[in-house]
């Protein structure tokens, strides 16, 4: 692997003239471990360094460090919480739109990747409108509006797909799961073990929570 012993290791072997070490040197092979085993350390430091110039690829207290300069105690890690649920939240809080109805439906499409199903009982085109083609129940069924809930909606929000699958799942859905070069297929370049999903709840709840406009009631169902 990039980085480790053996690789420095076989770097600085490599820059030393071979007519002079031919063959199998063990003390100065020892000595070159030892020399590899110091920059492979300096090396591990370097990759967990520029790691933390991303809130992408943050981690552990940078992560936290990264919250706090743009939001201060406004934005704190929940206990327990991890760095992937913690970054959903910033990244929510800091780029995304806030206050109307496709700002909503973009952040939890971001955090489930799956658009939300929002109602308001007090929009003509989500409930069934006289002589308006394009409102939900013009020629079918839809929701009754109503007056008496001002500034409310109600959202059902999905979690995100699972993508570890069942024992045997390839064998019914090899295109999309398992297959042999097919770039598409979910375990193409790697194990579908490493795809979960990181979203709770909880997230979900804090993305509503974060784009909803001041003064409304959002009512939400998670399936």
């Amino acid at each position: 692997m990039t980085g480790d012993q053996q690789d420095m290791f076989q770097r600085v072997r490599a820059l030393l003239p071979t007519a002079w070490f031919p063959g199998v040197a063990l003390i100065l092979d020892a000595v070159l471990n030892g020399v590899a085993y110091a920059l492979s350390f300096a090396y591990s430091l370097w990759a967990y360094a520029k790691l933390q110039t991303r809130i992408a690829t943050a981690t552990d207290g940078w992560l936290d460090m990264i919250a706090w300069d743009f939001f201060g105690e406004a934005l704190l890690r929940a206990p327990g919480q991890s760095d992937d649920s913690f970054r959903i939240r910033i990244i929510i809080n800091l780029f995304r739109g806030k206050g109307t109805r496709p700002a909503m439906t973009q952040v939890l499409k971001d955090v489930t990747g799956r658009a939300p199903i929002i109602f308001e009982p007090n929009r003509p085109m989500d409930i069934g409108a006289l002589n308006s083609p394009t409102s939900a129940g013009y020629c079918g069924v839809a929701r009754m509006g109503s007056m008496a809930v001002p500034y409310t909606a109600m959202i059902t929000a999905f979690r995100p797909v699972t993508s570890g699958g069942s024992a045997g799942a390839a064998y019914c859905n090899a295109p999309s799961r398992s297959a042999l070069k097919t770039p598409l297929a979910a375990s193409y370049t790697n194990s579908r073990t490493y795809t979960q999903s990181v979203a709770s709840d909880a997230d979900i709840y804090a993305a509503v929570d974060a784009v909803k406009p001041v003064g409304t009631v959002m009512w939400v169902a998670i399936r």
